[in-house]
């Protein structure tokens, strides 16, 4: 069975989301909903918000992002996400390995393998 459009954008989605997340990380402490936003913008790199929050709580668990709750002028406290030295070092793991993969990836696609 071949997927569509939509199984093959889940598939890419895995393995690249959280990665993703880590470099909004890196430039800033964002609490969840503003991640959410910025990932749906395009309607690609996140479908919806219910699986972004598991998400976060993986990165959490793998102490990847660190989180602590702040107070808002516009309602309850929110929970921020912050980048760990360990995110840290996982996202320039990610970048280093990015580009060759991408690369290839594109070659393949091109017909450039033999």
């Amino acid at each position: 069975m071949v997927p569509g459009d939509d199984g093959i954008l889940t598939h890419l989605r895995r393995g690249a989301l959280e990665y993703c997340v880590l470099a909004m990380l890196a430039e800033q402490e964002l609490y969840g909903l503003d991640i959410a936003r910025r990932l749906t913008a395009d309607g690609v790199l996140l479908a919806s918000e219910g699986t972004l929050y598991p998400l976060l709580a993986r990165l959490r668990k793998a102490g990847l992002v660190d989180t602590s709750w702040q107070e808002s002028a516009e309602g309850p406290p929110r929970r921020y996400y912050a980048l760990t030295a360990d995110g840290t070092e996982s996202l320039a793991a990610f970048k280093r390995t990015w580009k060759p993969f991408r690369d290839a990836v594109d070659t393949a696609l091109q017909g450039g393998i033999t």
